[in-house]
């Protein structure tokens, strides 16, 4: 259970950085659960405060034309390290190089490919409505970032099962996109 509901925040991680962290910092602090050892500084109302501050900050920001592309260079790599956090934090009765092994590969994985995908989703919006559809897209993002976060909280084996379609979905549109691109620019070694 402790697997799923991480690697569903970590997931929602990879749609909006901070706010899957500021649930987990509102869960940690209202004693619902308790942080593992050395992850207190989840724990508490400056956590609390700080990451509301920073959640609000990133999805605002989304709504900037032309900023929310250039936010991805920034978010992709802190979307990694905010999905390893999640599962490490979800995980305090496994030994430390366990819990860490395991976060990095299912956190830091699945933050990565869900990453991947909006910022995939982001630059075919650009690209099609010349970044008047992005609003939109971050739209469904932050929300879909709450939603996925929540059920990984509340009910986080549907949330896995969320986080396997979604990440399944996410590598069949790279390689389509991939393949795409080669039909579309011929190989340069053919010529």
């Amino acid at each position: 259970m402790a697997i799923s509901a991480g690697v569903g925040l970590a997931a929602a991680c990879g749609l909006r950085v901070f706010l899957p962290l500021l649930l987990l910092s509102i869960v940690f602090s209202f004693d619902i659960r308790e942080p593992p050892a050395g992850m207190k500084w989840l724990d508490g109302a400056t956590a609390v405060v700080l990451f509301a501050v920073a959640t609000a900050v990133e999805i605002g920001a989304y709504y900037v034309p032309w900023l929310d592309n250039a936010l991805d260079t920034v978010t992709s790599p802190g979307a990694v390290v905010a999905g390893t956090i999640s599962v490490a934090a979800m995980m305090p009765d496994l030994h430390p190089a366990v819990r860490w092994s395991l976060a990095i590969v299912a956190g830091g994985g699945a933050a990565g490919v869900v990453q991947t995908g909006s910022v995939l989703t982001r630059a075919l919006s650009g690209a099609t409505t010349g970044g008047i559809g992005n609003p939109v897209v971050s739209t469904v993002e932050w929300i879909g970032s709450l939603l996925l976060a929540l059920l990984a909280l509340l009910l986080p084996i549907l949330a896995a099962v969320l986080v396997v379609m979604l990440v399944v979905w996410t590598i069949r549109t790279v390689f389509r996109w991939r393949r795409r691109r080669r039909e579309v620019i011929p190989d340069a070694s053919a010529v």
